[in-house]
């Protein structure tokens, strides 16, 4: 009877690794997917920021364009100025 207590111990021992490594083999698939969906979520949100980044940077540099061309009048206008200054002291 030992012997069968003993056997039978085995086999339900045997039956929990089993159980056991089917387990953690579920789990291991389960973070794997986890870790997959986030990845592809986190890439989307980084590209979805890169585009938006590109297109602040084109806005950024039609914008100095236009700034470029208004500094040099501010430059001239302010030489006129000082010019006038001086002609109405010589007056």
């Amino acid at each position: 009877q030992n012997i069968n207590e003993y056997v039978a111990a085995l086999i339900a021992l045997k039956q929990k690794m089993i159980d056991g490594d089917r387990l953690l083999t579920e789990y291991q698939q389960k973070c794997t997917d986890i870790l997959y969906f986030s990845i592809s979520v986190f890439t989307a949100l980084v590209y979805d920021h890169f585009l938006e980044i590109s297109a602040l940077r084109c806005q950024v540099e039609q914008m100095l364009q236009k700034i470029l061309p208004l500094e040099k009048c501010q430059e001239e206008l302010g030489s006129l100025k000082a010019e006038l200054e001086e002609k109405k002291v010589c007056l």
